[in-house]
């Protein structure tokens, strides 16, 4: 699948891919500061923002559609940095197809298989009545009883057009929830990834623990762990300036 992406700069390739329910566009401020010195493509991941949906949502087939985006823009190889799913994503497209893969930068995620933790949020925006005249309001009151941190729905309900036609998601809700236990997990692979990699996790996220590093260093022998200080999950919108002051370095090989 060619994938939607917003680019922006010049210079080396540098994919953005988001994390579960987020776009391109959530990477704003951070691709605007890295189009500076290098040639940002953030990208639509299937099933959300301006791409196309399928059913099938492995992590295989979502490296493949980042891998024929590249293909098409000539912009391989290139540094990849990945958030959250998008973060498996970037990790199976660095183990799948190596030589697409300049550097590696895993954003609070780690190649292993989660609880269902986020399968209410699914059924919480499927249920969203979606009639005309639909409030943002409205939406965010429907969402509070599974989502009761009003940050996470102001997120979530990003992805919720209001305008022309009724509200509408721009996410391929029905291929998300079915796809929630493959998304959860991480295929089993015996490839190596022989690339630098920088894994960088939130001080306060139990996304990637001392646990998982004998996995990480398993797949990615030249792994490196850094902490974004004062972040949850978002390590790049909680705290911008100490995300790029750890990332920045790593991309310019020092």
């Amino acid at each position: 699948m060619r994938l939607n992406l917003v680019e922006a700069g010049e210079g080396p390739p540098l994919v953005l891919l988001h994390g579960l329910f987020g776009a391109a566009g959530n990477w704003g401020a951070i691709q605007k500061h890295l189009a500076a010195t290098h040639r940002v493509l953030a990208m639509d991941l299937r099933n959300h923002g301006a791409s196309d949906r399928e059913a099938a949502m492995d992590y295989p087939a979502m490296a493949a559609d980042v891998a024929e985006t590249l293909g098409d823009l000539g912009a391989a190889p290139a540094a990849v940095l990945g958030h959250s799913m998008g973060g498996k994503v970037a990790m199976a497209l660095a183990l799948t197809q190596p030589g697409l893969v300049e550097r590696l930068v895993v954003a609070d995620i780690a190649p292993v298989a989660y609880p269902p933790a986020l399968r209410g949020y699914v059924a919480a925006m499927q249920a969203v009545p979606l009639a005309p005249g639909l409030t943002r309001r409205e939406a965010d009151a429907a969402l509070a009883g599974a989502v009761p941190e009003a940050n996470i729905r102001a997120f979530l309900l990003q992805n919720l057009r209001f305008g022309e036609g009724g509200p509408a998601w721009r996410l391929g809700l029905g291929e998300i929830a079915a796809a929630m236990p493959v998304i959860e997990g991480f295929p089993a692979v015996e490839a190596r990834y022989e690339g630098p990699v920088l894994v960088l996790n939130g001080e306060r996220s139990s996304y990637v623990r001392p646990v998982h590093h004998d996995r990480i260093r398993a797949l990615f022998q030249r792994a490196e762990f850094a902490t974004v200080p004062g972040t949850g999950h978002w390590v790049h919108a909680e705290n911008p300036q100490g995300f790029l002051a750890l990332l920045e370095p790593f991309l310019a090989g020092r």
